[in-house]
């Protein structure tokens, strides 16, 4: 076989067989097909797509690239949940504690943020101590000892994506969807959950900018999901809006613990609250409405709050910091953010808002690139509230006065104010089961 006929063959529109998929795969990984190569293919695939054959295939030989998880040692039930990525997205450090204080295991593998986005993993590491490198034995330990652990994900789970993804990175392949899907569900397959809940993004802010692209790549999932025995469910969230009021780090690991407290933001709060009870009714620990229930149960007496304690503790963190926020480091500088004009805040650029606080040192524009765990922005305007000229829409936090001028230019420009109020646009956009 040579790469030179499955990329010609796809550059026609002609469809790849599993052999020809799967060979791609192993050889790239062993390091038998150049870059260019397969750069080359990953331009075919953005421009002649793949069917849902095709796209499992990929999926699958991803999955296989590597080590595959065995979890059969973790004592019950196990979920997961993925989100395509956003700004301000700190569900899982919310969600997760839910789920697994209400019985079922939450064993997940999260990653870095890249760009605009966050990464569980860095706002985790901003927790003073917090280990994200378990070894399986420390790993499968926490989870049965506190229900949860959240983990960076291991060198050896899909290699073939970490390959590629780089190669997306730099090719402008990245919003290809057969390459997404492979992406996110090459992972979650490689991992041995028996329930996965996707939380695709769609707007300014996601990889996905409409309702109706979401959901057919929410459909893709869950169809190959379940192929591989998986059960699977969808939503689809809005992200033509930050979620919450933290971006950065500390800021998020503090929001995520004041919604803990129910003391969070309405968006953030009603969109875990939904993402928790499809967890648990997936998991078959009753109805829909029993679900919900059970979660806003253990918000309000503190239970969950406790089992995310419990689990920082476990992986080597300062719980005392999940009691106290004040213990958390502070960023040595702050900056108002005051509003140009009167009016309603009439939409954002959510990826705008991201680049401001990537500016801040809240991300990260290469991997070797270290962050400002206490950079970030809070917002205090939202899309649909009014705003007088001099109100201050957003406080911005860094340790470097330097970054701020850039930052406030980035969000102010990212912000359109406009007499009228804008149309309600709800959190939740549609289910895909």
């Amino acid at each position: 076989m040579r790469m030179y006929d499955v990329i010609k063959k796809k550059r026609d529109g002609k469809k790849l067989t599993d052999e020809e998929i799967r060979w791609f795969i192993d050889s790239y990984v062993k390091g038998e097909i150049p870059d260019y190569q397969v750069s080359a293919l990953l331009m075919a695939i953005y421009f002649q797509g793949m069917d849902l054959e095709e796209t499992a295939a990929l999926t699958m030989a991803v999955r296989d690239s590597g080590d595959r998880l065995d979890f059969s040692d973790v004592n019950g039930i196990r979920v997961d949940k993925h989100s395509t990525g956003g700004v301000g997205d700190k569900t899982s450090l919310i969600v997760a504690p839910i789920v697994a204080t209400l019985g079922v295991k939450v064993a997940k593998m999260s990653g870095r943020g890249l760009g605009h986005t966050g990464g569980t993993v860095d706002k985790l590491e901003s927790i003073p101590g917090f280990r994200t490198d378990l070894d399986k034995k420390e790993f499968i330990d926490v989870v049965n000892k506190t229900g949860i652990a959240i983990v960076g994900q291991s060198a050896e789970l899909a290699p073939a994506d970490k390959l590629l993804y780089a190669l997306r990175d730099v090719t402008a392949t990245v919003e290809s969807m057969p390459l997404i899907v492979s992406s996110i569900m090459g992972k979650k397959l490689a991992a041995d959950d028996d329930c996965i809940v996707l939380d695709v993004k769609t707007g300014s802010g996601s990889f996905m900018k409409t309702v109706e692209d979401s959901k057919t790549l929410a459909s893709l999932m869950v169809d190959i999901g379940k192929k591989a025995g998986k059960k699977m469910l969808a939503l689809i969230t809005d992200m033509d809006r930050p979620l919450g009021n933290n971006i950065g780090n500390t800021l998020e690991v503090v929001e995520a613990i004041n919604t803990l407290n129910g003391n969070g933001p309405k968006d953030l709060t009603e969109i875990c609250i939904v993402l928790a009870a499809n967890m648990l009714c997936l998991a078959g620990k009753g109805s829909y409405e029993e679900c919900e229930a059970k979660v806003k149960g253990v918000i309000e007496d503190k239970s969950a709050l406790k089992t995310f304690a419990e689990m920082v503790k476990a992986q080597g963190g300062d719980e005392r910091c999940i009691y106290n926020t004040d213990l958390f480091k502070k960023a040595k500088y702050s900056h108002e953010v005051l509003s140009r004009e009167e009016g309603y805040i009439h939409s954002v650029d959510t990826e705008g808002y991201g680049l401001s606080a990537l500016v801040l040192g809240a991300g990260r524009n290469t991997k070797e690139d270290v962050i400002d765990y206490s950079a970030g922005i809070i917002l205090s305007k939202k899309t649909g509230d009014y705003v007088l000229k001099g109100d201050v829409i957003a406080t911005l936090y860094s340790d470097d006065l330097n970054k701020f001028f850039e930052s406030e230019n980035r969000l102010i420009k990212a912000t359109t104010i406009n007499p009228e109020k804008p149309v309600y646009r709800p959190i939740i956009l549609g289910k895909v089961e």
